[in-house]
This record gives C-alpha cells, sequence and structure tokens, in this order.
C-alpha cells in the first residue's frame, strides 16, 4: 500500500473531525447550520494550528500550509485568527495573512447574504 500524502491525511482528518463537532453542535447546542459550520470549522482549525505549532518546536510532522489555507477558506478563519493569536503561529507568513483576510470577508459577506437579503 503506498504511503498517502500529510496533505491527504490531515485532510482527511480535519474533514471527520469537523462533521463530528459539526453534529455535536448541532444535537447538544442546538444552533443553526451556518453558526455550527463556521464554529464547527473554526475548532479544527485552532487545533490544527495548535498542532503544527507544537510540531514546529520540536521538529515533527508539520500540517501542510494548503490544508490550513483550506480550513480557513470553508470556514474556519475565526479559529485561525484565535491561533494567530494565541499561538503566535504563521504570523510573519504574508500568504497566511492574505487567505485569512480574504476568508473573513468572504464568510462577512456570505453572512450578510444568507441573514439579510436570503430570509
Amino acid at each position: 500500500m503506498p504511503k498517502r500524502q500529510p496533505k491527504t491525511t490531515f485532510s482527511i482528518i480535519a474533514l471527520i473531525l469537523s462533521v463530528i463537532v459539526l453534529l455535536a453542535i448541532i444535537y447538544f447546542i442546538k444552533l443553526s447550520f451556518f453558526w455550527a459550520w463556521l464554529l464547527a470549522w473554526s475548532v479544527v482549525t485552532f487545533g490544527l494550528y495548535g498542532y503544527d505549532k507544537a510540531q514546529a518546536k520540536i521538529g515533527g510532522g508539520r500540517v501542510p500550509e494548503i490544508v490550513l489555507h483550506l480550513s480557513t477558506l470553508i470556514g474556519g478563519w475565526p479559529g485561525a485568527w484565535l491561533g494567530r493569536f494565541i499561538f503566535h503561529h504563521k504570523t510573519r507568513k504574508t500568504p497566511f495573512l492574505v487567505t485569512l483576510i480574504i476568508s473573513t470577508l468572504l464568510w462577512i459577506g456570505l453572512g450578510y447574504w444568507y441573514f439579510f437579503i436570503l430570509n
């Protein structure tokens, strides 16, 4: 069996964790799907940032940057902001800041459309 690429492995882990957290949030906290989605992906993204920072300190296997970018874009932007602040991680890399700003603006726009235009 060929060895799986880290980006595939971390993407699958992030997806599975986000589905578990999403279902738990919807079932136990009773948030709407929109807020549950953002919260679930934020928890997962924050965890990825924390794990990656810990691995960076010990020289271990890192989370691929594309996985961090995609988890931010898919809805984990609040977790990414928090991860940057708490862990002081990816604060010197311009692509991370650009992705984070674009993602934040996209989701604010999507939220505005969903809550004020659609409803």
